[in-house]
This record gives C-alpha cells, sequence and structure tokens, in this order.
C-alpha cells in the first residue's frame, strides 16, 4: 500500500471516531501534558490511537512522529516517518467550533522538504485534502490550485495567538493594509484552504509552530502552486525534530508576496 493509501485510510477512520465527540464535554478531558508541550484532551487522545493502531494493523514500517504521544518506533526498518498532529484546532474541536481537522504526512527522510505525502482532512465535514508530490492536490477527488488571478476581496490569513508586542508592532501594517484577515485556529486547514484558493497569503512569524502542525499544509500548498518561504525569503525547511519552530509566509503569486514582505520590510 502507498503512503498515500495508508494516510488518507487512516484520516477516514479518525473522522468517523470524532465526529461525535466533537463539543462535548468528554472531549475536554485532561490527559496530561502532551509532548508537544501542549494539554492533551480526550478527543486528541482517541484520534492519535486511531491512526496508531490503523498503523500497526497494516504493518506500515513507520516512525510515528505525534503530537501527544511523541516518537513511537513502528519497526525495525521504518521507511520513513508519519508526520501527525491527529486533531489541529484541539480549542476549536474542544468547543465545537467546526474548524479542526487531521494532518497526517509522510517523509522519507528527517527533513520537511521531503515530504512526499500529506492529508488534512477537514474533521467537522470530512472533507479531505491530500497531495502526492509531483502529483498535484486535490480536495476529495478535485484538483485543487491556490488563487492565481486578482482577487475580488484579497483573505490574508495571519495567525496572532500568542504574539509578543515586538511582532505586532512588525505585522502591523498587514492589518493596517487589509480589510479581509483571518484567523482561524488550526494552521493545517488553513493551509489547506489557501492551497484551494480561498486564502490568497498565510503568514505565521511567531516562531512557534511545530512541524507536526504544518507538514501535510506544506506538501498540501506547494502541489497546489503556492511558495512557502521563511523569514529570510528563502524556501521553507528544517528538520522534523520537537524542539523546531517555524516561522513562514505561504503567498499565492509572487505579486502578493511581494506586497507582504514590504509591508513586513523582509
Amino acid at each position: 500500500m502507498q503512503p498515500i493509501e495508508v494516510l488518507r485510510n487512516a484520516s477516514k477512520l479518525v473522522y468517523q471516531n470524532v465526529k461525535d465527540l466533537a463539543g462535548t464535554k468528554a472531549a475536554a478531558e485532561d490527559h496530561g501534558v502532551g509532548k508537544g508541550g501542549d494539554i492533551s484532551r480526550k478527543i486528541d487522545i482517541v484520534a492519535e490511537k486511531t491512526v496508531l493502531n490503523y498503523l500497526k494493523k497494516v504493518k506500515f514500517d513507520c516512525t510515528v512522529l505525534g503530537e501527544e504521544c511523541g516518537r513511537v518506533e513502528l519497526s525495525k526498518n521504518p521507511k520513513g516517518f508519519v508526520i501527525m498532529d491527529a486533531i489541529d484546532g484541539s480549542a476549536n474541536a474542544v468547543r465545537g467550533i467546526p474548524f479542526f481537522c487531521c494532518s497526517l504526512a509522510f517523509a522519507p527522510k528527517d527533513k520537511l522538504s521531503s515530504i512526499t505525502d500529506g492529508v488534512v482532512t477537514d474533521l467537522s465535514n470530512g472533507d479531505m485534502y491530500w497531495a502526492t508530490k509531483g502529483k498535484g492536490a486535490y480536495l476529495n477527488k478535485k484538483k485543487i490550485t491556490v488563487h492565481k488571478q486578482i482577487p475580488v476581496y484579497k483573505i490574508v490569513g495571519i495567525n496572532v495567538s500568542g504574539a509578543k508586542p515586538k511582532l505586532v508592532k512588525k505585522i502591523q501594517p498587514i492589518f493596517e493594509n487589509s480589510n479581509h484577515s483571518r484567523h482561524l485556529g488550526a494552521n493545517a486547514l488553513e493551509l489547506a484552504l489557501f492551497a484551494r484558493g480561498l486564502i490568497d497569503v498565510y503568514i505565521d512569524l511567531r516562531d512557534k509552530i511545530r512541524v507536526t502542525d504544518m507538514a501535510a499544509g506544506y506538501i498540501i500548498s506547494k502541489e497546489a502552486g503556492g511558495t512557502i518561504l521563511d523569514t529570510k525569503l528563502k524556501p521553507l525547511d528544517s528538520d522534523l525534530s520537537y524542539e523546531t519552530r517555524l516561522s513562514f509566509i505561504a503567498a499565492a503569486n509572487k505579486q502578493i508576496l511581494s506586497e507582504i514582505t514590504r509591508q513586513l520590510k523582509l
């Protein structure tokens, strides 16, 4: 079975197992601090166990890097890494806000740039965004691309959760020059919307984002024709470590990238 099939199947099972749990009192049960540093909620644990159990069942030789479970060796001879944020947007999921997802990616090497497959499933409705390197990006069965035309309304996604005063000052021109900024609370799903052409640029400059949060969104966005750069305006890359924290700009075209970098003085 190809990695993309494994990821898609696992993601479908997560949707089946958590769709009725979101927004309930049980979803918020505290299960301690996960390896990613955040509190693990019951809905996170259910989703992760679903993926791990499926990978074991199909004997997919890999090392899992999970938001809650940490590093799990499922084989002595792994083919690569499954990078898992089984629930991205946990706060939305717990409160019942219909914007959270399952993010799964596969990388043969310990590098973000080596990712070959990614799946982001919208757990509020089951929509699946997926991509394999060199084969394009899809929403369910439909091929998707970033928005290339001049938009009627330019939508700027920007993650400002926990932003420090220095960063707020730096990004203030973005808000001043954009009437349509958005922060929805699940990076992987926001990158999927970017790949679909619904958001024109997505910005996260907090140096807080983990690889598990964006691995699948990274390959889906790139396969949809998006550009993802670091703060030095170089192609985004990193190792897959838990300690690694990223900042990035995902842009649909050169024009909007130029506008944003000028406003940010990068």
